[in-house]
C-alpha cells in the first residue's frame, strides 16, 4: 500500500529552534500541510520556518500542549485526517513519517507512537529521560493495564481521535494525557521503532537541565494522576 501523504498534517511545536528547524523542514516529504507552531520564540524560528516552506501559526501562550493543540485545531479545520507530531530539534528523521502513518491508513491502528528505547544513538536519550519514561509508563500500566515502551514525542494519530480526546494539558503532561486517554477510549495503539539522535543545537526544554527534567517528571506524574480519574 502506498501512503497518501496529502491527508497528513505535520505539526511542529517550536520554541527557539531557528538553528535546527531548517534541517527538519528540508527532510519532510511532501504532505498535506507542515504547520510550525511558534510558541513565543525570541529568535528567528518563524522566519526560518517560512523560508523552509512551512506555514507558521502563532501560539504565544507558552506550553507544549498549547502549541500542539493549535496545530491540531488547524489540521481539523483543513480536513486533514492524520496529525503527525514532530519535534523541531532534528532529533527524529522525518523520512520515518511513513512508518508511523501506514498502520493508520491501513486501518490497523488509531495512534502510532515512535519508540526510541532500543534505537537511539548514544547520548540521544539521557538518563533523566529514560527514568522519566520508566516512571510514566509504569504509572500508566498500573492505572490502565496497558504497557507502553516509550513516551516519545514523535507520533501519528487520527485527527478525529485527537478531537474526541478533548485534550486539556497545556504543557509536558500532554503526551501522558494522550496515551492514557487513548487506552481509556479503546483506541488501537501501536509502537514502532524510530531512530533518535542528539539535537543539533541548544538544550532540550525537557532534559537540558536537571531542574527541567525534575519539573517535567513531576508534571508527567501529576498528569497521570489527573487524567486517570
Amino acid at each position: 500500500m502506498s501512503i497518501d501523504r496529502s491527508k497528513i498534517a505535520v505539526v511542529i511545536p517550536a520554541l527557539n529552534e531557528e538553528e535546527s528547524l531548517p534541517f527538519v523542514l528540508k527532510a519532510i516529504p511532501s504532505v498535506g500541510a507542515v504547520l510550525v507552531v511558534d510558541n513565543g520564540s525570541t529568535d528567528n524560528t518563524a522566519v526560518v520556518a517560512q523560508k523552509g516552506g512551512a506555514e507558521v501559526l502563532q501560539q504565544p501562550k507558552k506550553g507544549y500542549g498549547n502549541a500542539c493543540q493549535t496545530g491540531i485545531t488547524e489540521a481539523k479545520l483543513r480536513g486533514l485526517e492524520i496529525v503527525v507530531i514532530l519535534d523541531g530539534d532534528h532529533s527524529f528523521d522525518p523520512i520515518e513519517i511513513d512508518q508511523l502513518v501506514e498502520p493508520i491508513q491501513k486501518d490497523q491502528a488509531d495512534m502510532v507512537l515512535g519508540d526510541r528505547t532500543q534505537t537511539s544513538e548514544p547520548g540521544a536519550l539521557l538518563i533523566q529521560q529514560r527514568l522519566g519514561n520508566w516512571v510514566a509508563t509504569t504509572l500508566i500500566r498500573a492505572v490502565t493495564g496497558h504497557r507502553y515502551r516509550d513516551m516519545g514525542p514523535f507520533r501519528a494519530i487520527r485527527t478525529q481521535a485527537l478531537i474526541d480526546m478533548h485534550m486539556e494539558d497545556p504543557n509536558f503532561g500532554w503526551n501522558v494525557e494522550m496515551q492514557l486517554k487513548a487506552v481509556q477510549r479503546g483506541f488501537r495503539v501501536m509502537e514502532v521503532p524510530v531512530q533518535c539522535r542528539q539535537r543539533i543545537a541548544g538544550n532540550s526544554k525537557v532534559s537540558g537541565s536537571f531542574r527541567g527534567a525534575v519539573r517535567c517528571g513531576a508534571k508527567m506524574m501529576w498528569a497521570t494522576w489527573r487524567y486517570a480519574q
